[in-house]
This record gives structure tokens, C-alpha cells and sequence, in this order.
């Protein structure tokens, strides 16, 4: 796996090292208290940095309301230290408030025999991280799996079913937040329009790369989304504050809109974020009818 990060700007690579110190930080300030002998003992394998910034097409277009992410690939030793509650919360929060980091910073977590046990399935999520991720830090004799190539029949058969279950999934969300809406319950419209818009993401990516990760967040699932196909960019607009405001508050719906009586999402909000979403519903169910096309076609030869 490539190591060098030449080819980003100096900022850029400082501002990397510093998301990595705070990770291995916070990891043991995490562990520090467990009992357990693999939790005590737990290990940070590799964080590998995937997506734009490792293949170099990142953008940077602030006025247009437009940056990549950075996106990390935490691998651990051992499965229970992947969630993100117990073991990397504070680390995302500490990243997330830390001024010298100028973007956000997307982790996933995984142990070790999830990420080899899917590379030698021949999950192309885990197949492009392998070829283009760099590794930014990395504990030596813990190697990833050589890639087994996925047959044409097994990847179109995966791809139908999860095309069938989430677009499906999706649509039912979309449809009943219109219901809501047009009921006046406008913070239950918000919690389904923002279940809708996570299962559109999910779709996508599992159609396209057979995976997706463990998050509520449609700002990180937009974001990994968007880094493989910008076609899905134009179904938000960002490039207003009030824009930006409006998917803020989709974003915040999955709890907000269900638990906190301070949260408020206008009329005029919800027409503009209902829009956006089946705006997204047609990119994606677009995207992924030419991808299964594509995929029986090799199934078949």
C-alpha cells in the first residue's frame, strides 16, 4: 500500500498528521480502562486514507458551497473495538472542533478479518481502498488480503437484490413523508424525508460498491456517495447558506425530530428539501439501473 503523500499540498498533509495523532490518542485513552484482555490490549492496525485526497481529484470550491472530505479507514484488531460510541466519539468530536483542521473528517472502523474477509470476497469498496489508499499509519506484520475477483453472476445477483430492497425501502419512506407533510406533521416528515435520503445513499453505494458504512449521518453518506459519482452532486443545492441550512436540518432530523422539542422545520423547507430528495431518487435510480444493466450484461457473457 502507497504511504506518500506527496502529492497533496503541505497544509493539507499537516492537517492529516494531526487527525491521525488525535486518533491513536484518544484510542488509548479509550482503552485504557478496559478489562478485557482484546480490549485492553487492543491494537490501531492501519489508518488509511481512501477517496479523493488518496487518488488525488479532490475539490476545493468553498464559494460554491463544495469541498471533499477527508475519508479514513481505522483498522483494529478486534470487532468490538469498531464502535464508534465506545472507542472513537470523542476523537471525531475533538477533530470535528479543531481549528487547525480545515474540512471534515469521515472515519470508518473496522477489524482486521472484516476488511480482508470482504477483500477476498471481491468487494470493490474494499478492492479500491486497497489499490488506492494510503497508509498513513500502520503497525507492521498486519497485511491485507490480495483481492479475489468477485464473479460476474455473484456481483450482478448482489447488486439486484440490494437495488430491490433499498430503492423499494427508500420510496415507501419518500412517499409517506409526502403524506406527513401535506398533514402539518412537519418534524414526522422530517424523520422520514431524512430516512429516505439515508436509504437513497445506501442503495447507491451497495448497488455500486457493495457496501456502506454503519452511520445515520446523510452527510457523511452523501459525502462517500458524491467522491463516486459527482452526477449525485446536483441533486442538493449548496451554494446558498439558506441551502446549506435546509440539509443541516435533514441532517439533524434523525434525532432532532423525534426526541428534541426545540426542533423546527418550516413548510417552505420541507417543499425544498421533498424536491431534492426525489431530485436524488431519480439520480440514483438512474445510476444504478445503468450499473445493473451493465453487470448482467457481464453475468451473461
Amino acid at each position: 500500500m502507497n504511504t506518500s503523500l506527496d502529492h497533496l499540498p503541505a497544509a493539507k498533509q499537516r492537517e492529516l498528521e494531526r487527525v491521525v495523532r488525535i486518533l491513536l490518542d484518544e484510542f488509548d485513552v479509550a482503552i485504557a480502562n478496559a478489562t478485557m484482555p482484546h480490549k485492553r490490549g487492543g491494537k490501531v492496525y492501519k489508518i488509511v486514507l481512501f477517496g479523493s485526497f488518496a487518488r488525488d481529484d479532490w475539490v476545493d470550491e468553498p464559494e460554491n458551497g463544495y469541498q471533499s472530505d477527508y475519508d479514513l479507514l481505522v483498522v483494529v484488531s478486534h470487532r468490538d473495538l469498531t464502535e464508534i460510541a465506545d472507542y472513537w466519539y470523542v476523537a471525531e468530536d475533538r477533530i470535528l472542533r479543531d481549528l487547525a483542521i480545515a474540512r471534515p473528517v469521515n472515519i470508518i472502523v473496522h477489524a482486521l478479518d472484516e476488511v480482508n474477509a470482504a477483500l477476498l470476497r471481491g468487494e470493490y469498496f474494499w478492492v479500491d481502498i486497497a489499490r488506492d489508499g494510503i497508509a498513513l499509519y500502520e503497525l507492521p506484520c498486519h497485511p491485507l488480503a490480495t483481492p479475489m475477483p468477485l464473479t460476474a453472476v455473484d456481483a450482478y445477483q448482489m447488486a439486484q437484490g440490494y437495488f430491490d430492497k433499498w430503492f423499494r425501502s427508500a420510496e415507501g419512506f419518500l412517499d409517506t413523508s409526502r403524506y406527513s407533510v401535506s398533514q402539518g406533521r412537519s418534524n414526522e416528515a422530517a424523520f422520514l424525508l431524512h430516512q429516505a435520503t439515508e436509504r437513497l445513499y445506501i442503495c447507491y453505494l451497495l448497488v455500486h460498491t457493495f457496501y456502506f458504512p454503519r452511520s445515520h449521518n446523510i452527510k457523511f453518506l452523501r459525502s462517500l456517495s458524491e467522491d463516486k459519482e459527482s452526477r449525485l452532486i446536483e441533486a442538493w443545492a449548496r451554494d446558498s447558506k439558506i441551502e446549506r441550512r435546509r440539509f443541516e436540518l435533514l441532517k439533524r432530523a434523525y434525532v432532532e425530530a423525534r426526541y428534541s422539542p426545540s426542533y423546527a422545520i418550516t413548510a417552505d423547507d420541507l417543499d425544498a428539501l421533498v424536491t431534492s430528495a426525489e431530485r436524488l431518487r431519480g439520480i440514483v435510480g438512474g445510476l444504478c439501473q445503468s450499473r445493473l444493466e451493465g453487470l448482467r450484461e457481464a453475468a451473461a457473457a
